[in-house]
């Protein structure tokens, strides 16, 4: 009489742990592709290891010189910080700098990205810690698109600045979509992230 029923228990435990094995897979992909994409990214900026290179193919320091963190933006500091920007104002499409950064920049491409991203080291030197892409909203939109961008399959932030906030969420653009790839540690969803938790700026000349 207990044959059966035990049976079917086991068939039951058999087929929900295939169904949790199934479900895992696309999660499973979809951080392949992410840490795939992530790869790419990084040896598509190799050259840029250099900042004279990153000069000489149009890129410029933040003209604030500023070194992002996340603590300096009102926000808790183990999140982090971005480094030093070094933008391209080309593939940004900057067309005002006042009251806030603005553009009409549609550029997506990691093959050259708009942004470089450095943390300033003890001995002065520049050390790049990612890259990243920007396309205002406004812009975005204008083209047509009715959607952020995506990174393998992960919609871009959306940064808008908040001004009932001390911080500046937008840090100091106007509304737009933005997408931080940074080349430090194994967790691909954690390097896709506005901050990384082991970027300092607590070398920056201005710190």
């Amino acid at each position: 009489m207990n044959a059966t029923p035990t049976k079917s228990r086991k068939s039951c435990h058999i087929a929900f742990a295939a169904v949790g094995l199934i479900s895992l897979f696309p999660q499973m992909a979809l951080a392949e592709d992410l840490a795939e994409a992530i790869a790419k990214v990084k040896v598509a900026a190799e050259r840029f290891q250099d900042v004279n290179v990153a000069l000489a193919e149009g890129y410029v320091a933040d003209p604030g010189s500023h070194c992002v963190t996340a603590a300096a933006e009102g926000l808790p500091a183990e999140l982090g910080g971005m480094g030093i920007h070094y933008l391209h104002p080309g593939l940004l499409g900057i067309t005002a700098t006042k009251p806030r950064v603005d553009g009409t920049g549609i550029h997506t491409d990691f093959d050259k990205p708009a942004i470089l991203l450095y943390e300033p080291q003890a001995d002065g030197s520049l050390l790049l810690v990612g890259a990243e892409n920007l396309v205002f909203k406004k812009a975005w939109a204008a083209a047509g698109n009715t959607e952020p961008p995506a990174f393998a399959g992960r919609p871009w932030d959306s940064m808008e600045d908040d001004p009932t906030t001390p911080g500046d969420e937008a840090h100091g653009f106007e509304a737009h979509y933005d997408q931080h790839v940074y080349f430090r540690g194994d967790d691909a969803d954690a390097a896709v992230q506005p901050f990384h938790a082991t970027i300092t700026c607590e070398h920056h000349s201005g710190h």
